[in-house]
């Protein structure tokens, strides 16, 4: 359907919706202007009203809820508690590292020692001969005096009672004069880290020699029917 003048008619679109919904404020009615509106404002547009602004002012101020005396006791308990877990596992870190420190150092010390110990014995084997003097002798000190320093001790010495733990017998004879398994020759000495043995001591070991008549008396069997 066209106009008087061919023209097509225009479609006009109006919005009475009392709420704006991009702002929200309240329209006015059509043609009144809202009261303590500058000249000129839309007619369309009111401010909101004291109460929704209220209501907008409480919902973007709104203060988080007070906490309670309880929940700041429980709050305070569980950092504790993260403290005191935190502690204990770094104290147990601490140990675990120095006793793997203290170890590493020990096989060190160790695998040292174990290399000195033949030059050690050609030490001692001069000394038995008399050749330990000038300054081989000077040497030779220096060397002792490092194994000291170590934490070394050397054992092994003739009358001492023979011990499997500490020796290593590769002689064996009786004597009468004995009272007890002896050292009486040290081939090689022995040589321990406060507990620990890093070489046995190469020994002879004599041992009390039982009289003939004793041992056959031993050996002899016992007659029940004769008691």
């Amino acid at each position: 359907m066209t106009g008087p003048h061919g023209e097509e008619p225009r479609v006009v679109i109006r919005d009475k919706r009392r709420i704006d919904p991009t702002s929200g404020a309240v329209r006015a009615p059509a043609g009144e202007q809202p009261a303590g509106a500058p000249p000129g404002a839309s007619p369309h547009l009111t401010a909101p009203s004291p109460a929704r602004e209220d209501q907008m002012s409480e919902q973007q101020t709104r203060a988080p809820a007070p906490v309670g005396d309880g929940d700041v006791a429980r709050q305070l308990a569980e950092r504790t508690e993260d403290l005191q877990r935190v502690t204990a596992e770094y104290a147990n870190y601490r140990r675990r590292v120095d006793r793997d420190r203290s170890l590493a150092s020990d096989q060190a010390t160790e695998r040292f020692a174990a290399q000195l110990f033949p030059i050690v014995d050609d030490i001692e084997r001069a000394r038995d001969h008399g050749e330990l003097e000038g300054g081989f002798k000077m040497v030779a000190d220096r060397i002792l005096g490092l194994l000291d320093g170590l934490g070394l001790a050397a054992y092994g010495t003739v009358g001492d009672p023979f011990d499997p733990a500490l020796h290593e017998a590769v002689l064996h004879d009786t004597s009468p004069d004995v009272d007890y398994p002896m050292l009486t020759t040290v081939l090689r000495q022995g040589y321990r880290r406060g507990e620990r043995v890093l070489r046995t001591a190469m020994v002879a070991v004599t041992d009390p020699e039982i009289p003939a008549a004793a041992e056959a008396e031993a050996e002899e069997p016992t007659d029940p029917a004769s008691d």
